[in-house]
């Protein structure tokens, strides 16, 4: 899908950071992580960053921080990490570095993809700023990180634009 047949996002650095230590130990591949490149890439986003961690609190905030005050992401997206196991820290992490919360990004995405399975209820993920980044945390599947795209990508760069303080008219495309 190019930019002009779906939301343009061109211009939109975007950092992705995979959380799972089955990924990081080299046992599983980052489906999920590629998902996210693919759906944003294809939209004109530029990656600027990508990374595997394991679960470790202390490594994923270092990891947010560098994205936001170092490479200064427009947006970070997690995948993994943000359900109910007990290694399932990535909401933690994200919370130890934000500076405020947007809640309403993740209980849309929880809302309408609970339609679809009762599993959406078991997510823990957060949404907030850092800064001028915004860092969403997204379910470590590649379906379901597809189904949450699917529903955040309409408003992911007005998001954007509002924090770098260069808001275009809601609804009006950027060019």
């Amino acid at each position: 899908m190019s930019p002009s047949t779906g939301p343009d996002l061109r211009g939109i650095r975007i950092a992705v950071l995979t959380l799972s230590d089955s990924v990081a130990g080299g046992r599983h591949e980052d489906t999920s992580g590629e998902a996210i490149v693919r759906m944003l890439g294809e939209r004109g986003a530029e990656v600027v960053a990508r990374d595997v961690r394991p679960d470790d609190l202390e490594e994923i905030a270092t990891t947010l921080k560098r994205y936001a005050d170092g490479v200064k992401a427009d947006l970070v997206l997690t995948t993994g990490g943000s359900g109910v196991a007990p290694r399932d820290i990535t909401p933690e992490a994200t919370l130890k570095v934000v500076d405020r919360l947007v809640p309403g990004i993740v209980e849309a995405a929880r809302v309408q993809t609970l339609q679809k399975t009762p599993m959406a209820m078991l997510s823990r993920s957060v949404a907030g700023i850092r800064g001028r980044t915004l860092i969403i945390n997204l379910p470590g599947s590649p379906k379901a990180v597809t189904e949450w795209l699917e529903i955040l990508l309409p408003v992911l760069r007005h998001a954007v634009e509002l924090l770098r303080e260069t808001p275009t008219e809601w609804g009006t495309p950027h060019r």
